[in-house]
């Protein structure tokens, strides 16, 4: 599914849902930095600076590294991506002269750059750009941007050291380790640096996560260069020694065995005779973390199961007559129908049985739940196109009544995915799509049902057809605030996503699917991981697809 919505769609104007394409990484250095200081080298730090409508706010900040003025900082900045914006950036260098708020008039402002993350992504910086600073001095600045893919994981390692070199005359050495990823041109990324440990010949540095592409680009023999430095408070840091590992060997640790290497000095290894290790490395644990995307689920097999419920109430007018919202034109399709195919045309294609549809609202007998082709023991229609003739073929034999009541709908497409998800496995998700022409009339019961439902494999869109008021449906979309049953229980999941028809009529029909089907991946994958569900294994094989239940996070 194409999720990026037009910058210029009905939907982007009125501030609906705007899917986010990827998220990207950003890792910066710098050289050849300005030293303001008198007795050591400059301490910098950069700010990262975000343009929001006309405004720059701080979206996060790196380290400090002391008495450096070719820092290379281990703070990775995470941004959303979205393809149909402009994203203005700006990276601030400072000299941090305390502890205090960085940034301050006591801070010396070192340089900056200004660009695009498009412009990021698209030369990725990976050179080195040269920065005018006051037209007289320069410096140079480079920002390493990588794309997270959904098809990613991340890894949570577990380091420690023993009997490293002491590099202090009076006390013990002060270690940190150093991971830099080895690239295919051959140039180093620095992918993590630990804390310090004081005054230890046998670290145990604090676990710590990172993302599989960051890394190794999820190549598994990928080179990773790994150092051990002695910390100096003035940034003069002592080298104790270096080794390579690739992530296939991590994750060889296992059944209570650990992966050590030498930590190997090459200096000392070329002086020294009997030269062994100045020290070793251990990788005590190691802890992968998959991390699934909604194309997994998908391409595992899931099968996206689409409803359509239409309001067939008298407000909609007589079908007969050409100012009926369900008239049937020869010549252009009903707004219903516009919308229809409009959704129905994406969902369809990720179900690979048929298209069930419901409406509301028959002849004589009021119902407010019965198949389309007057058939309960197979109410499904062969694709988008077989609903659109069912729609057209019942208009004659029905006759419309009131009131609008939704939540019988709501209930029944409920229970029917809580009945399948006896299986606990990702096979089905469904999608309800509700064509409506005014605000319902059971609205407390409907608030209970879509909280009921908030716990089933399910999304919810509701179309409002028509010039109605629908202020009061905006209350069903979670998007303004938590929706409620009546009795205050909150919805577990948003499931719902309301739009309005007018808003889109002089858009393309693609503009309206984006809109109301742009929160949907993000709700099939919410699903799946509150109920630690992982997609159903693929017959090929496919880099890191281990069966690792999604981790469950506080709050």
């Amino acid at each position: 599914m194409n999720d990026v919505q037009d910058a210029t769609s009905p939907g982007a104007a009125l501030g609906g849902p705007v899917a986010c394409v990827s998220k990207v990484e950003l890792r910066v250095a710098c050289k050849a930095l300005l030293d303001r200081d008198t007795l050591n080298k400059s301490d910098p730090c950069v700010i990262l600076m975000v343009q929001n409508q006309g405004q720059w706010t701080e979206l996060d900040r790196t380290e400090v590294i002391k008495s450096n003025l070719h820092p290379v900082f281990a703070k990775v900045f995470t941004l959303d991506y979205y393809f149909e914006e402009v994203q203005k950036l700006r990276f601030e260098v400072y000299d941090i002269h305390g502890t205090h708020s960085i940034g301050t008039r006591d801070d010396d402002f070192l340089g900056g750059v200004e660009c695009t993350l498009g412009q990021v992504l698209k030369i990725k910086y990976s050179h080195w750009k040269k920065c005018d600073l006051l037209k007289k001095t320069f410096f140079f600045f480079q920002v390493n941007a990588e794309e997270i893919s959904g098809n990613n994981g991340y890894v949570e390692l577990f380091f420690c050291a023993k009997k490293l070199d002491d590099k202090d005359l009076f006390s013990k050495s002060d270690p940190f380790l150093e991971i830099y990823r080895i690239n295919d041109d051959g140039t180093e990324q620095l992918v993590h640096r630990t804390e310090v440990i004081k005054n230890n010949l046998n670290p145990v540095w604090e676990p710590f996560k990172v993302s599989l592409i960051s890394l190794c680009s999820c190549d598994e023999d990928r080179k990773l260069k790994c150092l051990v430095w002695d910390s100096d408070s003035r940034g003069k840091h002592d080298f104790i020694g270096e080794f390579y590992a690739t992530f296939r060997e991590m994750q060889k640790i296992g059944g209570g065995s650990k992966v050590t290497w030498d930590c190997i000095n090459p200096k000392y290894k070329l002086k020294k005779k009997n030269y062994k290790n100045s020290g070793v490395v251990i990788l005590s644990d190691l802890k992968l973390h998959r991390v699934y995307s909604f194309l997994d689920y998908i391409m595992g097999g899931c099968q996206i199961h689409f409803t359509v419920a239409i309001d067939f109430t008298a407000s909609n007018g007589d079908p007969r007559n050409s100012c009926s919202l369900h008239y049937i034109n020869p010549y252009q399709p009903n707004e219903y129908l516009k919308a229809l195919i409009a959704v129905g045309e994406i969902c369809q294609d990720y179900d690979s049985t048929t298209v069930s549809d419901l409406v509301l609202f028959p002849n004589k007998q009021v119902s407010h739940d019965f198949a389309i082709n007057f058939n309960p023991e197979d109410d499904e229609c062969e694709e988008i196109q077989g609903v659109v003739e069912a729609y057209q073929n019942c208009l004659p034999k029905i006759q419309l009544y009131g009131p609008t009541n939704v939540s019988p709908i709501i209930s029944r497409i409920a229970k029917l995915s809580a009945g399948e998800e006896t299986i606990k496995d990702a096979s089905r998700y469904h999608i309800l799509l509700i064509l409506t022409d005014g605000v319902v009339t059971d609205m407390a019961d409907t608030r209970e049902a879509i909280v009921r439902a908030s716990y089933q494999p399910l999304s919810i869109i509701i179309v409002g057809v028509g010039n109605a008021d629908f202020t009061d449906m905006q209350i069903l979309d979670g998007d303004d605030g938590v929706l409620r049953s009546p009795k205050g229980e909150p919805v577990l999941r948003d499931i719902v996503q309301f739009v309005p028809f007018r808003d889109f009529k002089t858009a393309s029909p693609a503009a309206l699917a984006k809109c109301v089907l742009a929160e949907v991946p993000n709700q099939v994958v919410e699903y799946y991981s509150h109920k630690a569900i992982c997609p159903i294994p693929q017959t090929s094989d496919r880099t890191y697809n281990k069966t690792i239940p999604p981790q469950k996070t506080e709050g």
